[in-house]
Parts: C-alpha cells; structure tokens; sequence
C-alpha cells in the first residue's frame, strides 16, 4: 500500500513569499503596510504574515477591464494618503 500525503496548500504567506504572489517586491509591500494602503495582515508573534485570501481580494480591488473603467475599488500607492511631504534636508 503507496499511501502518499496530500500536499499542504500554504494558507498563510510571509512578506516575500506574499511579495511573489501580488507580483510586487517585498520592499513595496513593506511600505503598504507602513502607509495602511496594503493587504490585511496578521502579526504571530514578531512575524508578519498575510493569508492568501487576502492577498487575493486586496488585488481584486484594483480589476479593471478598460482604462474608463472606474472599477469597484482603488489600489492606493505605497506612500503617505494624508498629503504630508516631510522636509527637504541640504
């Protein structure tokens, strides 16, 4: 009798592993969740991680089908939403 395992299906991402999933680099979405414009995450101790289902749904925000198309969410940027530029240094 051959009785091989099913194969885990990953229901949670760490930040790289979730980076690779949105297609962005881990880098943008650490700048998400600094700014609040990213996926819904979960914090398990100290580390940062970000169910599948999440990731999916945070992408489905930003469904277009033309460029007219206003669509049913907005995908915000990975900076600041409240205006603020901080100071030029020289």
């Amino acid at each position: 009798m051959d009785a091989r395992p099913n194969p885990v299906t990953a229901r949670f991402l760490r930040t790289p592993d979730a980076a690779v999933h949105l297609g962005l680099s881990a880098r943008t979405l650490e700048k998400h969740r600094c700014f609040g414009t990213g996926p819904v995450y979960r914090k398990l101790g100290g580390r940062i991680v970000y169910a599948v289902t999440d990731l999916d749904a945070w992408a489905e925000q930003g469904l277009r089908r033309s460029t007219s198309d206003p669509g049913k969410g907005i995908v915000h940027p990975a900076k600041r939403l409240d205006g603020y530029t901080p100071p030029v240094r020289r």
